[in-house]
């Protein structure tokens, strides 16, 4: 009996090596992403995201000093169709997995510009929901998963602060109609709000720093 609890207890440290071994070598295997070729994939979303992924047009995301898991998960969703944009999904299915991550850690190693609110009419609405909710309607904080200064938490949640006010405010309307699905909470969260308060909280949002 010793002699095969011995054998067994051998059999399972040599099974916990080899498991050990390959994750490491899988992990050691994984390429890292590279900023230098992203920025040559990058030479195509000039047109629309300037060429440092800044400040251009308010239609536009800036993604510049954005979470590069949140830009290759938004590129993949676009690739396969999860996330619809025609536009998007023309200039994503041509890539890679790598030229994804290569591209995302380009933008992601941009300093993120600040932005600033426009409408001071609607600041105190805006504040108060993105740090507060809407408890009688069951409205979360935006700083909970955005956190407090619209930083985001990487490959959870993206950063906000700073992102043109458009951009958020048809982003949320699309989440809360359903035309961009492949974020549930968010589908929830922005169907409980209406026009007034998405505007408010877009605009609060764009001021972030």
């Amino acid at each position: 009996m010793k002699l095969a609890s011995l054998f067994a207890s051998l059999a399972a440290t040599l099974a916990f090596a080899a498991g050990t071994a390959a994750a490491a070598e899988e992990a050691k295997a994984a390429p890292k992403a590279d900023p230098a070729k992203g920025a040559t994939v990058a030479a195509v979303c000039q047109a629309c995201h300037t060429a440092d992924g800044s400040r251009g047009a308010p239609a536009n995301p800036i993604i510049q000093g954005q979470h590069p898991e949140y830009l290759a998960k938004q590129l993949a969703d676009f690739k396969s169709g999860k996330r619809n944009n025609a536009v998007m999904k023309g200039m994503a299915t041509p890539l890679s997995d790598d030229d994804m991550k290569n591209v995302a850690a380009f933008y992601a190693g941009k300093q993120a510009k600040p932005g600033f609110a426009k409408n001071k009419d609607t600041v105190l609405l805006g504040e108060k929901i993105y740090r507060g909710g809407i408890l009688e309607r069951n409205i979360p904080a935006c700083a909970g998963c955005h956190s407090p200064d619209g930083a985001g938490i990487p490959s959870q949640y993206p950063r906000l602060g700073g992102q043109h006010g458009d951009y958020t405010e048809a982003q949320l309307v699309a989440f809360r109609s359903g035309a961009r699905g492949n974020a549930p909470t968010m589908v929830t969260v922005a169907s409980r709000m209406n026009d007034v308060e998405i505007k408010a909280v877009s605009d609060y949002i764009a001021g972030l720093r």
